[in-house]
C-alpha cells in the first residue's frame, strides 16, 4: 500500500468512519493500517473512531488489524462520535481509548438479523422445493421460519460470537470477564460514565489524544492525516463508477442473507 506522506516523522491519523462492512471497506482499513505498521515515519497512530460498529467478522478482521498495529508502536483511539459494538472493539486493540465527553461507547452484544419472505412468496404465489442432505442444512433461510431446534442451534452460536467480544474487551482492557458481562447488555455510555466503568482511559478532545500519542510514542507532536493513494485499475475504475454505489449494492445484498452483526 502507498501513502501520500508529509516529509518527517510524527503521529499517523486515520479514520474509523461509518459501518465496519465486507470485503473492499476491510481490504481498504487492513491496507492502510499495515502501512501505518510498516513505516518508519510514524511513531505512533491515533485511529478517529466515529462508527456504529458493523458485521461480526469484518469487525474481528480489524481488531486483529489493530492488534498487530498495537504490537509494534503506540495506538491511541479517539472516539469523536459513537464508539459502539464492533467499533468499540476494534478500540479494546489500542493502546489508549480517549474520548470526547458526548461521545457515544459500549453496546457490547452480538446482533443476528435476517428477513423472512414467507408470507411475501405465498401472495405472489412463489413456493420454494428444497432438496437437502441434513435437517440444518437451509438453517437460516429466508422463505421460512426457523424451527425450535434451528432457534436453539442460533442461539449457541450467537452465544460463541458474545463470548468472544466478552474476552476480547476484558483482555484489551484488563477487567475481568464477569465484570464486563454486567457491562455487556447492548448499553452505550457516555464518555464521562464509560471512563468511570473502565471502558476507556481518558475524556478529551483531539488536542488530548494528539498529547497522549506524542508522549507515547517518543515523538514530536506533529499529525499527519492519511489519504490512501488509489491504484491504477481503482483509478481507472473510478472513472466510471463512484465508490458508494458499490457500498450500496453490497448492503442491498446484505439485507437477503442472514448477518452476524457486533453493530449498535
Amino acid at each position: 500500500m502507498r501513502l501520500w506522506l508529509p516529509v518527517g516523522a510524527g503521529i499517523g491519523v486515520m479514520e474509523l468512519f461509518g459501518p465496519i462492512t465486507g470485503t473492499r471497506k476491510l481490504r481498504e482499513y487492513t491496507s492502510t493500517i499495515d502501512g501505518l505498521k510498516n513505516s518508519r515515519r510514524f511513531k505512533s497512530v491515533i485511529i478517529n473512531v466515529d462508527s456504529p460498529g458493523g458485521l461480526a467478522t469484518a469487525s474481528d478482521g480489524l481488531y486483529s488489524a489493530v492488534s498487530r498495529l498495537s504490537a509494534r508502536k503506540p495506538v491511541v483511539a479517539f472516539v469523536s462520535g459513537a464508539c459502539a459494538s464492533g467499533a468499540y472493539m476494534v478500540c479494546c486493540a489500542a493502546s489508549r481509548i480517549v474520548v470526547l465527553p458526548t461521545a457515544v461507547v459500549g453496546s457490547i452484544g452480538v446482533l443476528s438479523v435476517r428477513p423472512i419472505l414467507q408470507d411475501l412468496l405465498g401472495k405472489i404465489g412463489v413456493h420454494v422445493s428444497v432438496t437437502k442432505s441434513g435437517r440444518l442444512k437451509d438453517m437460516g433461510s429466508l422463505y421460512r421460519d426457523p424451527t425450535e431446534e434451528e432457534t436453539k442451534k442460533e442461539e449457541e452460536l450467537i452465544a460463541g460470537f458474545y463470548d468472544y467480544f466478552v474476552s476480547v474487551v476484558a483482555r484489551g482492557r484488563k477487567m475481568d470477564e464477569g465484570r464486563v458481562r454486567e457491562l455487556a447488555t447492548g448499553e452505550v455510555f457516555l464518555g464521562e460514565k464509560a471512563k468511570a466503568l473502565g471502558l476507556v482511559d481518558q475524556v478529551g478532545d483531539f488536542e488530548v489524544a494528539a498529547d497522549l500519542a506524542s508522549d507515547l510514542g517518543h515523538v514530536a507532536r506533529r499529525v499527519m492525516h492519511i489519504r490512501r493513494r488509489p491504484s491504477l485499475p481503482e483509478r481507472l475504475f473510478l472513472r466510471f463508477a463512484d465508490s458508494m454505489v458499490q457500498e450500496t449494492v453490497s448492503q442491498a445484498e446484505g439485507l437477503l442473507q442472514r448477518r452476524i452483526y457486533y453493530q449498535g
